[in-house]
Order: structure tokens, then sequence, then C-alpha cells
């Protein structure tokens, strides 16, 4: 049987949406019209179908982290209670609300009955179920430990979205203080300062240098400051453009790598990344080599990326992972050190959690930081560039008192 996305009209003239498990097409419109349901679109959910309606590619584009965790961890509860596959799916089923995981489950459950594997299951869904999370479920599959595997994925998404929210916290933070900045600097410079300084226009004594460089900046934003932002906005376009490019993207990351502080906290988030779903994996089961390079694909920065997966041809060659890792010079000397000593021990696997641990602490505690420093800083900055206004504005007025003195 397969699972069919459908578009039917009530007798009272709505449209209804929903899944339902058939053997073709005709057997879901047959059913539609059993239950006094006009069929208007019948779509088989399969991802190399090119026939699918628009609401089947929206599906491809997956679930948000949290359902995704939850829908896992429904799973690991109702695979460990001693359910089969196929009563879990359909258990979980029934319990979730969310229309999409509904329609993913479904067709998950069709083909489970039809024979396939969970994993094979949701190689029709890549885009939901990624590279990592379904060789993990085909590593617990075939090591019949699929319920302990799924808690453990379960954990791993948590965690991810965990540090995902991290940073862009950290990211968001920062740039809107420096927004607001900007526009309360640019709200100064371009309306505010012009009206103060046509009190200078009839004064014939001449103007502080300071004075002339306030209304130079001021008619400069006046006259150029909408090619200005036209032109930032026109290069973050082009940049966006050209690092869709596989070798200006690598020379990028490259370039970040050697940035001093930035360097150190891209190396610190992509080793904790990476030393995470290798643990994730050797736990479940995968051998290394297979875990490394399902483990390079999650890291953002090509040339870490580039690193593992030339790190696991060295270790395919008999070197040691800790040694590989070492040569690419890409990771933290505690990370390496560890590794080592759970090869040496026999235990790997928590010592990259170990590893995992350390990088993510190190992040939290760098962000923490320079969140701190930041806000008093801008803060400063801001304080400096409206004195630098007041002085330039204040100084001609000093002056012309003193000659009216005289």
């Amino acid at each position: 049987m397969a699972a069919f996305e459908y578009s039917a009209l009530t007798q009272q003239g709505k449209t209804e949406k929903g899944v339902l498990e058939a053997d073709s097409s005709r057997q879901v419109s047959q059913k539609l019209k059993e239950q006094s349901l006009i069929p208007l679109e019948i779509n088989e959910i399969h991802r190399n179908r090119r026939t699918q309606g628009h609401r089947n590619q929206l599906l491809q584009r997956g679930l948000s982290k949290s359902q995704l965790a939850i829908l896992t961890r429904q799973l690991a509860t109702m695979l460990r209670s001693g359910s089969p596959v196929e009563s879990a799916l359909s258990a979980v089923l029934k319990q979730t609300q969310k229309r999409t995981v509904k329609t993913i489950l479904t067709a998950i459950r069709a083909r489970v009955r039809e024979g396939y594997t969970l994993a094979s299951a949701m190689d029709e869904f890549p885009a939901v179920f990624p590279k990592l999370y379904r060789a993990t479920v085909a590593a617990g599959e075939q090591s019949s430990k699929l319920d302990f595997v799924l808690e453990r994925l379960a954990d791993h998404v948590e965690q991810s979205q965990e540090l995902r929210s991290k940073i862009l916290l950290a990211l968001i933070y920062p740039v809107v203080l420096i927004l607001v900045a900007l526009l309360v600097t640019i709200v100064l410079l371009t309306y505010v300062v012009p009206k103060v300084v046509q009190v200078f226009d009839n004064i014939d004594q001449a103007l502080p240098g300071i004075t002339l460089l306030l209304i130079a900046i001021s008619h400069f934003l006046q006259n150029y400051g909408v090619y200005l932002g036209l032109s930032m906005v026109l290069s973050i376009l082009v940049f966006n453009l050209l690092n869709r490019n596989e070798r200006f993207k690598y020379g990028w990351h490259g370039l970040l790598l050697k940035v001093p502080g930035i360097a150190h906290l891209i190396k610190g988030i992509n080793t904790a990344v990476f030393a995470r779903t290798f643990s994730i994996l050797m736990s479940s089961g995968v051998n290394a080599l297979e875990a490394m390079k399902i483990s390079s694909s999650v890291m953002n920065n090509q040339v870490m990326k580039k690193a593992v997966e030339v790190a696991a041809e060295r270790v395919r060659e008999g070197s040691s992972i800790s040694s590989a890792l070492e040569q690419s010079r890409c990771f933290p000397a505690i990370t390496l050190y560890l590794i080592a000593s759970g090869e040496s021990s026999g235990n790997l696997v928590e010592m990259l959690e170990h590893a995992a641990d350390s990088q993510e602490k190190e992040f939290s505690t760098i962000t923490s930081v320079i969140l701190g420093l930041f806000e008093p800083l801008l803060i400063v900055t801001m304080g400096g560039v409206v004195l630098f206004i007041v002085i330039a504005i204040l100084l001609p007025i000093f002056k012309l008192n003193q000659l009216v003195g005289v």
C-alpha cells in the first residue's frame, strides 16, 4: 500500500484535506466517495514524483527541530514499550495534531507495511530526515537497538536546536543594537544637524575644523546616503550569490579561520558539532569511517569539513583518528587529546561526548563575555558620537559669544 494526499469537497461545499493509505489513487477516490466526499486532487506521497501537488513540495522542506525531536522521542518511547515499528508509527500518528507530521508518518507506515525497513522508508523524505538521522536509524535496526538509538537521536536534535538558538541569540542581540545605533546616528546627522548648523550660515568667522567635518558628513549622507545604502544592500546580495560557488565559499571559510578571535569560535562550534555527531553514530554501531564522513556533512565550515574527509582517508590507510585530524591543524588541542585518549582506552564514544561538552561550554562562556562587553562598548561609542556632534555645534557658538563680548 502507498500513502496518498487528497483534497476533496464536502456536501457543505467546503474543502477537506487529508491522507489515506491505499493501493492506488482509484481506491482512494472510491474511499472518498464512500464518505460522501467529491475528490478534487489525489497525489501519492513520494519524493521522486514530479506530479505532486504544491503541498507535497512544501512537505519536502522538512520539519522544525522541535517537531523532529518530539516525533523521535515518541517513537523511541513506543518501541521501548515493546511495540513493533508499524504499531509505534500508528500510535504516534494518532497522537500528533500536525498535518505535515501526519502526512509523513502515514507515508512511512505505508512503506513499512510493504516490507521496507524504517530507515529505507525515511529515505523517501531526505529533507525531513537528514543523512545522519537515517544512517543512525539504519544502524539501530541492524543492531536491534532502535529504541536506544532513537532516544539518543532525540537528545541530539534537542541539543542541536539549543546550540543553534544560542548562536542566533548571540548574533541577533548585537546586530539589533548596531542597527539601532546606526539609525539614531543617521537621524541625527541627516535631520537634526542640518537644522542646527543653519545658524552658522550668516557667521563671517571661519568655523572650527570639527564643525566643518560634521557639516561635510551631514551633507554627504543627505546627498549620497541613499546610494550608500543601496550599494551596501547590493554588496550583500552579490556576496550571497558568490557564496553559492563552492570555490568562493571554501576560500571565504578559509579566510575566516585566519581571523583572530573569530577563528577560535568557528573552530570550537564546528568541533562540537563534529564530536557530538561522531559520538552518536559510533554509539549506534556505525563504523568509524562512515561515521566520520557523515559527521563532516553536518559541519558548516567547508575547510574543516574537507579536513575531516581527508582525515577519514588517512584513517582508511591505517592512521589513528586523532593523528589524522591533527594534521589538518583545524581542531583544538584538547579535542585531539580526548580523542587520542579514547582510542587508547577503547572508550572513544565517551571521550567524544566530553570533547563536544567542552567546546559547547567554551563557546557559551566566550559569547557571554563578548555580549557582556559589547553593550557597554556600544554605549560608550554612541556617547562618543553624540559628544562629537555636541562639541562640533557648541564650539562656533562659544567663539561667537567671545567675539560679542569683546
